[in-house]
């Protein structure tokens, strides 16, 4: 059922309430279940502690994969077994794409689309039970509201939503439909958030979005006229761009963040596919060519830049031949990280249309082959900075166990045990890897 009503509703219900919060994908979504969360904590509610049975439920889902979906069922039935008469909200990518088959899973109150997580409080009615799953969407067109975001994670930083939606349209993809058209937050606001994020405290700051060089859409500016004025914010030492279409990063954006005060050189790119017969197929909008001059124009100029890609593997069309192609293109980028990820198959998308299937065997074998690959650049980029100095902000860790931080160009440091270098820029000296090779052991100069 599609619904749009609007219910005012007495906040006063929701005092000494309590509520856990579960969320899935990406950081946009981590970053709106925390506005969620701040939400609820400004009528009365307060997040559940450790074992206690709370009142409310908010899952925030993704949808990328069928893995994904899955995982999301998996969370709800397990939240609503351990908080036995919550009232549960489930929102995010999945609610949007599959809003009736959400709220006919048992114990399921509410489920909110991409246009009404926003605006929670007016759908809970009271937290009054539903025989049924009641889901209040908006179809694609509709969806046209940016909500904003900044939130703090469970570390250090902070993460800003910047834009929403995305008007690419691959063809392998759902996120369009999941969460509508391209939007943005205006400049001046996005910097009175950041503004306030270190009034907090907060000394990092990570930019987030589906699309986020496409800012501006919705308001006449631009990603670089963005960055600009972030720059400008005192008390902010770091930024990070969670991830930039190759098309969008240009040159007046790298140049930039190698000349800004806080950007920092570390770059999340997304590929998909380094062969360019795969990427035709993919509707994506470069090509290798574009892409490896990126690569090469952030390396002349910021050359300890850490880079990462997203990568998939076995989408339909992707031959043997074709996947040869992309490993000998990756092999030869210089970059420090493959985030690969497995093709799979989403209902309504256009990649369906296309003959050549992949098996999961193959898909297997060839993510292993690039994981082997992404480990082995990681490895080889980590190991060269052995020896040299570098300012790591520090991450809060359990009393006794080795605290973690990261430099400018995202190396992982691990540090002894020092509860007053929580959130604190530490210059340090890089000795050598730790006993698992996931960070580099530091030591204070």
């Amino acid at each position: 059922m599609r619904n749009k009503f609007f219910v005012m509703i007495d906040t006063s219900v929701f005092q000494d309430k309590t509520a856990v919060y579960y969320t899935l994908g990406c950081k946009l979504n981590f970053s709106e279940t925390s506005t969620i969360g701040e939400l609820l904590k400004s009528v009365g509610v307060r997040s559940a502690r450790r074992g206690e049975i709370a009142d409310i439920c908010v899952i925030n889902t993704c949808s990328v994969t069928e893995v994904a979906d899955k995982k999301c069922r998996q969370a709800i039935h397990r939240l609503v077994k351990n908080h036995p008469g919550a009232f549960v909200v489930v929102t995010g990518c999945y609610a949007q794409l599959k809003p009736e088959q959400v709220a006919s899973i048992e114990g399921v109150d509410l489920v909110l689309g991409a246009e009404q997580k926003g605006r929670l409080l007016d759908y809970l009615n009271g937290l009054s039970k539903n025989e049924k799953g009641l889901a209040v969407t908006s179809a694609l067109k509709d969806i046209s509201t940016f909500a904003p975001s900044c939130s703090r994670g469970d570390r250090t930083r902070y993460f800003l939503k910047v834009q929403d939606g995305c008007d690419y349209f691959c063809s392998y993809c759902t996120i369009p439909f999941a969460r509508g058209r391209s939007r943005n937050g205006k400049i001046a606001d996005l910097v009175a958030q950041a503004q306030r994020a270190a009034d907090q405290g907060g000394k990092e700051i990570v930019l987030t979005g589906v699309n986020i060089g496409d800012f501006g859409k919705s308001t006449g500016e631009s990603f670089l006229d963005l960055i600009k004025e972030l720059d400008k914010v005192k008390g902010i030492e770091r930024y990070r761009i969670s991830s930039i279409e190759p098309n969008l990063l240009t040159d007046e954006v790298i140049a930039f963040v190698a000349s800004s005060r806080a950007f920092m050189p570390h770059f999340h790119i997304p590929l998909q596919s380094g062969c360019d017969e795969v990427l035709k197929l993919m509707r994506r909008r470069y090509d290798t060519e574009l892409f490896a001059s990126k690569v090469r124009r952030i390396k002349e100029i910021m050359p300890h830049a850490f880079i990462g890609v997203d990568v998939i593997v076995g989408a339909r069309g992707e031959t043997e031949e074709f996947f040869e192609k992309a490993y000998r293109f990756l092999e030869g980028l210089d970059v420090t990280q493959l985030h690969v990820f497995s093709y799979s198959e989403r209902p309504g998308t256009q990649a369906l249309k296309i003959d050549y299937v992949v098996s999961q065997e193959e898909k297997h074998r060839r993510s292993q082959l690039l994981l082997e690959l992404s480990e082995k650049k990681t490895h080889n980029f980590y190991a060269s900075y052995i020896g040299k100095e570098a300012v790591a902000l520090m991450e809060k860790s359990k009393a006794g166990t080795p605290m973690h931080g990261f430099t400018n160009n995202y190396l992982r440091v691990e540090l002894p045990y020092d509860e007053s270098l929580d959130n604190c820029l530490v210059r340090v000296r890089l000795e050598g890897f730790n006993e698992d090779c996931t960070s580099l052991i530091a030591m204070i100069i």
